[in-house]
């Protein structure tokens, strides 16, 4: 068997009722939980559980909600002795990267992502910032689109890119809508609007990213125990300063996820195991790469799957 990563989902895996059999079956997982709600100084646990789902969905809500839910999930592996020799998360689960790695606190780690959604909403008042999905269509063309829309005055950038042929822009909602229409003028076969209250990764995150500074300074970033592979570059880090200030670009940076796949593969990686919420992930690492061999945990039914996997091969 080759080297293992272990990679958690990001915003819009979140559904009412996740980790509930792992509180209810696993100790681990139900301490994961409780640090959460004592931390936060509210029952999130109780919004994860029971929703409803718009409140679930909130920017504040869901970003620690499925960062607790990953991190609870992630004490059965834990347990069972399976070892990671890199993390990733997509965008939001860059956090559980970082606590699955050692370099944060899950305590510190939950209140930096409520923190975190706090400010994105601040940062541009719901309904003035949109992102939506363009399929079909390469890097650079879109990015032409994109630099086209910004310079006659609507903002809008790459802020995901996810696999091959799918990409995610990200900017003011006049920006992303004109961007739309001239992206599949120019050929893309479909694009998607997607369902989030802001433009993250774009350049209209950066009042969030500078006072999010403030929230990282007030907790500890210690060097992660193994190399946890940025979103903004791409490239594995593992130094406490490097983690932080790839923190903060990470707000209104693209997400290069088909790279960081890339990066992984290329450091010998073959099995990647979701932890988290969905199989979002797993399909897109499909994408990058047929041949790599995806595990998804996204409950006790499938922790123990994976595990009953993982223990054949080894043999």
């Amino acid at each position: 068997m080759g080297k293992i990563a272990f990679v958690f989902p990001g915003q819009g895996s979140q559904t009412v009722g996740m980790g509930k059999d792992a509180a209810e079956q696993h100790e681990g997982a139900k301490a994961i939980f409780d640090k959460a709600d004592e931390r936060l100084g509210f029952s999130l646990s109780e919004v994860i559980f029971e929703g409803p789902q718009d409140r679930l969905t909130l920017t504040t809500n869901a970003q620690p909600a499925l960062l607790t839910t990953s991190s609870a999930l992630l004490q059965g592996l834990k347990e069972a002795g399976i070892q990671a020799d890199y993390t990733a998360g997509h965008s939001l689960g860059e956090y559980s990267a970082l606590v699955a790695a050692g370099a944060i606190s899950f305590e510190d780690a939950v209140y930096a992502v409520r923190r975190r959604g706090e400010l994105m909403e601040e940062a541009v008042p719901a309904g003035e910032g949109s992102m939506a999905a363009v399929l079909g269509m390469d890097r650079e063309a879109l990015k032409e689109v994109t630099d086209q829309v910004t310079s006659d005055g609507n903002p809008v950038q790459l802020a995901n890119m996810n696999c091959p042929g799918q990409i995610v822009i990200s900017g003011t909602a006049e920006g992303v809508d004109k961007a739309s229409v001239l992206a599949k003028e120019k050929g893309a076969k479909r694009v998607l609007p997607l369902q989030v209250s802001g433009p993250f990764h774009s350049s209209l995150m950066k009042p969030a990213a500078e006072k999010f500074g403030d929230v990282l300074n007030g907790i500890e970033v210690k060097n992660a125990e193994i190399p946890v592979v940025a979103n903004v570059t791409a490239k594995p880090m593992s130094e406490a300063s490097d983690i932080k200030e790839k923190l903060i670009e990470q707000l209104y940076s693209p997400v290069l996820w088909e790279d960081t796949v890339e990066t992984m593969l290329k450091n010998g990686v073959d099995t990647f195991i979701e932890i988290g919420p969905g199989k979002v992930l797993s399909g897109l690492i499909k994408k990058v790469d047929r041949s790599a061999k995806t595990y998804s945990v996204q409950d006790m039914e499938s922790l123990n799957a994976v595990l009953a996997s993982l223990k054949e091969e080894s043999q």
